[in-house]
């Protein structure tokens, strides 16, 4: 069935695309790093149009989207006959492989080893913001980190101070969980909610296109909230409520395999 021909699938795209935010190649490199993350993975540009273009996408901005993909060294693009095929490059696999294990956790754990790390200007304020590159730590203000896991070593411009029982203000909650994030995740989980069970009818495209945009904005919303047990959620926080959700719906709408992505229609 075609996506003209679907009003289930058109409903559902214009329920979860977000066209004031649409980075054509932030789509894309969502799109790659859900279907096609493996090395010799590829994908037709015939499929990219197919699946990116009822997100009311031009093919132009696609080409110009990969062309800057490829500049930055992300995406290297082949012909194959008479098409052209794309695929991500070592980098873009290495940055893909980083953030995935966050994008596609879905029970993600609760920790409870947690400590400060406190740091005053000059050299100890260098060490402090090289810390917080880690995943397991989230700043509390300029001068002070919150991480969990063992304090790392060589931290001498740095005071660490284990905690064992932890308090959590509401100016805290606050700064971790900004109301522009709250609202991307409430308009989010609002979405989804608006979904109905997937038909049985659609084609791999179609499936890519769901995925794509279902990952693309839940990427955005859990790469930038810390991963923080339910202590740190403001009241108003969804963010559980949409994490299951959008795996509810991922498993509804399996991953196709590229040959099928790949084959003309």
């Amino acid at each position: 069935m075609s996506t003209e021909q679907n009003p289930w699938f058109d409903a559902s795209v214009a329920q979860l695309n977000d066209p004031q935010n649409l980075r054509v190649w932030s789509i894309i490199v969502s799109l790659f790093g859900d279907l096609a993350q493996k090395e010799g993975d590829q994908i037709s540009g015939g499929a990219l149009t197919r699946i990116i273009t009822p997100m009311g996408i031009k093919p132009e901005a696609i080409r110009v989207a990969l062309h800057r993909l490829r500049k930055d060294g992300w995406i290297e693009s082949t012909r194959s006959g008479r098409a052209s095929v794309h695929y991500l490059t070592g980098f873009g696999r290495s940055q893909s492989a980083a953030v995935t294990p966050r994008i596609y956790e879905r029970n993600p754990p609760a920790p409870t080893d947690w400590h400060l790390l406190i740091s005053e200007e000059g050299a100890g304020q260098e060490t402090l913001d090289d810390v917080l590159l880690l995943p397991n730590y989230v700043a509390v203000n300029r001068h002070t980190a919150l991480g969990h896991g063992r304090i790392p070593c060589n931290l001498d411009d740095l005071l660490a101070i284990e905690v064992s029982d932890i308090s959590v203000p509401g100016w805290l909650k606050d700064r971790l969980f900004p109301s522009d994030l709250q609202q991307a995740c409430e308009t989010l989980d609002t979405a989804l909610k608006g979904i109905s069970p997937p038909p049985a009818d659609l084609d791999p495209a179609q499936i890519a296109t769901l995925r794509t945009l279902i990952v693309h904005r839940w990427r955005r919303i859990v790469l930038r909230h810390p991963g923080l047990p339910t202590l740190f959620h403001p009241k108003t926080w969804r963010g559980p409520s949409c994490r299951r959700q959008v795996f509810d719906l991922l498993d509804a709408l399996p991953a196709p395999g590229l040959s099928d992505l790949n084959a003309a229609p």
